[in-house]
């Protein structure tokens, strides 16, 4: 990381133009775009061209297109989350954090911007590795396999643009963590306990408890709005869901903000 800082007093341009210096210069945000487009691509292929032609009638008619499409989601998500996470705690941990309150007295302001540059990068990073995964989808998928596969469909264009919203929310629910723990081991830790734990808890209640609770855990939440078709009826809105996932993601920023605001660096 290349050390970059904005002036004392500058304006809050200063800040954002400092803080994408430093993350175009860390390898891991390469490396996460590299893996977005990897792993969304090459599971699109694989779906597409595996998975897809061994469904049987019944399952054609009930699976959802652009989540068969986005399979990659899976393992680019958790690129992002650690990316997240590691544009905050990897300041903390190598004591430049000190270095940046120094120039820019403005905590909020510093956050502000980072987490301004992280959601603008993985918002143009995630969404066009989202459309590319899904076009390649289209392009591997044998003829007449399955329908309502064009971006014009009902659903179709909101579902895909929504996986790269979903993993832009996810990266801040990361930041927002980093920025509250301070470190990269227990951020990326509590990010995926609290996006894998509570659907392995849900499975021990009731049927009942079950369909109250879990339309608003994280993940079940999140994941509504890349769902094109199919969603289940206890399940919450795509635009609904996508709300409750934010929601989550605005209380670990704003629980970064305040330890930033109250602690020493």
């Amino acid at each position: 990381m290349t050390a970059i800082t904005a002036p004392a007093r500058g304006d809050f341009t200063d800040v954002v133009r400092a803080e994408w210096h430093k993350l175009r210069t860390v390898r891991s945000t390469a490396w996460v775009v590299l893996i977005a487009f990897a792993s969304n691509i090459g599971f699109a292929v694989l779906t597409a061209a595996v998975l897809a032609p061994r469904l049987d009638a019944g399952e054609r008619g009930r699976v959802d297109v652009v989540q068969l499409a986005l399979a990659g989601l899976h393992l680019s998500q958790i690129a992002f989350g650690v990316l997240g996470a590691l544009v905050i705690t990897g300041e903390h941990g190598s004591g430049m954090i000190r270095t940046t309150f120094a120039a820019v007295p403005r905590r909020g302001a510093v956050l502000a911007a980072k987490a301004l540059v992280l959601a603008g990068v993985t918002l143009v990073a995630s969404t066009a590795s989202a459309f590319a995964a899904y076009l390649a989808f289209r392009a591997a998928l044998p003829a007449h396999t399955l329908t309502g596969t064009a971006l014009s469909d009902p659903g179709v264009a909101r579902a895909v643009a929504g996986g790269g919203l979903y993993l832009t929310a996810l990266a801040l629910l990361g930041f927002g963590l980093g920025a509250a723990l301070r470190s990269s081991a227990g951020a990326i830790a509590s990010l995926f306990g609290l996006l894998f734990v509570p659907p392995l808890l849900l499975d021990l209640l009731p049927r009942s408890w079950k369909d109250t609770a879990g339309p608003y855990i994280p993940m079940q939440a999140g994941d509504q709005i890349y769902i094109a078709s199919h969603r289940e009826a206890v399940a919450l809105g795509p635009w609904t869901g996508f709300g409750v996932f934010c929601c989550y993601a605005a209380v670990a920023l704003l629980a970064g903000r305040l330890v930033t605001d109250r602690r020493d660096a």
